[in-house]
């Protein structure tokens, strides 16, 4: 019978569903048609495929060539299908062996030399592949450059390919010398390099806060003016942050595959995403016809640094206000849906006004009040309200710099971090950031006093309630880097001040 069939997967947001490959030849005049939804990459194949085929010395069947990816319901996009479809023509032809079809999936694009060619998402297909085994034998074969990535999915055989031949004669001989040999990674995971601290004089207050914020995975908004070290302050950042654990390391690195940008030298390495104030809001929070992870996706478990905030449009501010609380996205389109993932911390700088000199001791400032409350104003409400942290940040005057000795480490920072942080996962399995209202008002509660003094602030400054139970989670924060189980009035006192960022005009 002229049938063959594989399997491959397609990719739908984090997901990778199974792809059935069928290809039948049929008597008639010579053609080559793909149905099952294919996107133009797809049906480009026709062309690669019938090159490679023949500049690999096999013979291309001048027969009716149907291919049908299934489900027929599901888009298929990119050329990963290209090894499979080149393999079920030749199969389906009798120029390879059928029987060891069913024991792989295959994924690959080729050149029309015959050579295999890196994709998008092998990581998130080879996690798909192990989650559906379910106590079957199965391999994924796949382009050799791709096998460092799919090799962090440790229950799964990875076999990489450097051409259609290679997988073709794995496929016609049993065990000799010319199988294809199950991927030994050649990479080293070694610590991260992150900027030091250390590199940073002066700015107590903004160090203390910056460590606040990465104990509790607050984020931060840093207003000040021009040279006060703000964008130096959030390139360290990461390096404070809690070690990633294996699961988050796998997401991060899933999501870096699907974007192409995957790099094994960087695992286990947080991200640090900074995007110009010009990217528009798809490419902040993802989209396309066939949707691929934004800005607020590649920093997953890492950081998100805006830089010079107010420059953004407006429009593109306001969509973080969803993730910032739910901690994903959805990106809808008319015939499918994405759901990516979005834990990110939020550093955010500005200056405090259209030239930045506001409140500076030079008083160079000639914004008039008007042209500052517009600039400020260009931040909305309702999205400063979901940033935890805001600080400003004061110029150092140059006697006062070059007095400063060197700062303290990110080691010493991050070991301070650690501990408060192992504190918040055995006390509540999550950071202080993921309560929940309940959970506020259980370990959260301030004694009397502190009570007291946080209904002043409150009245004083006209804070909402998220403001409110954002106080208590940073105060919460504040005594766990104490390690106090009580939270006081004085750890009331310091959150409060974390919360005026801007200058009144």
């Amino acid at each position: 019978m002229s049938l063959a069939i594989l399997k491959s997967r397609a990719l739908s947001g984090m997901e990778a569903p199974e792809v059935t490959v069928e290809v039948h030849l049929a008597n008639g005049l010579p053609a080559f048609t793909i149905v099952g939804l294919p996107e133009t990459e797809v049906k480009e194949a026709k062309d690669r495929v019938r090159a490679a085929i023949q500049n690999a010395r096999f013979e291309f069947p001048a027969r009716r060539i149907t291919v049908n990816l299934a489900p027929a319901d599901l888009p298929k996009e990119s050329g990963r299908f290209d090894l499979p479809i080149a393999l079920g023509i030749l199969a389906a032809s009798g120029q390879i062996r059928k029987e060891q079809l069913n024991r792989y999936e295959y994924a690959g694009e080729l050149s029309l030399s015959g050579e295999l060619r890196p994709i998008r998402g092998a990581l998130a297909m080879a996690f798909a592949i192990s989650l559906a085994k379910k106590g079957k034998e199965k391999a994924f074969i796949l382009p050799a450059e791709n096998a460092d990535e799919a090799a962090f999915i440790q229950n799964l055989e990875i076999l990489p390919a450097r051409s259609l031949l290679d997988v073709c004669a794995h496929l016609n001989t049993a065990s000799d010398g010319t199988a294809l040999k199950p991927h030994i990674p050649q990479f080293e995971k070694g610590l991260p390099l992150y900027p030091d601290f250390s590199e940073v004089k002066g700015q107590l207050k903004a160090k203390r806060a910056l460590e606040i914020a990465a104990a509790g995975n607050h984020s931060v908004l840093m207003s000040g003016p021009p040279g006060t070290g703000k964008t130096m302050l959030a390139s360290r950042f990461a390096g404070i942050l809690p070690p990633m654990t294996e699961k988050e390391a796998i997401e991060t690195a899933a999501i870096q595959s699907l974007s192409g940008k995957f790099n094994s030298s960087l695992w286990k390495t947080r991200p640090f995403r900074a995007p110009h104030h010009s990217a528009s809001a798809v490419a902040l929070i993802g989209g396309g016809s066939s949707p691929r992870p934004g800005e607020v996706s590649l920093a997953h478990h890492g950081v998100l640094f805006l830089d010079e905030l107010p420059e953004f449009n407006r429009h593109v501010l306001e969509v973080l206000r969803e993730p910032l609380e739910s901690g994903h996205i959805v990106i809808s389109r008319a015939a499918r849906q994405a759901d990516f993932p979005a834990r990110f911390q939020l550093i955010a700088a500005m200056n405090p006004c259209p030239c930045g000199y506001f409140g500076h001791p030079s008083g160079k400032c000639r914004c008039t009040p008007d042209a500052i409350a517009r600039y400020q104003g260009k931040i909305s409400g309702p999205l400063l309200d979901r940033i935890d942290i805001q600080i400003q940040i004061s110029a150092l005057k140059q006697e006062e710099l070059s007095k400063q000795s060197d700062g303290e480490s990110s080691e010493a920072i991050a070991s301070r971090v650690n501990k408060a942080y192992r504190i918040q996962q055995e006390r509540q399995g999550k950071p202080n950031n993921l309560l929940t209202t309940k959970e506020i008002d259980d370990l959260c509660r301030p004694d009397e006093s502190g009570e007291r003094l946080l209904k002043e602030a409150m009245i004083r400054l006209m804070w909402s309630a998220r403001a409110y139970h954002r106080i208590l989670k940073i105060a919460r924060t504040i005594a766990d880097l104490a390690q106090t189980v009580k939270i006081r009035p004085e750890h009331i006192a310091e959150a409060i001040q974390y919360r005026r960022a801007l200058k009144e005009v």
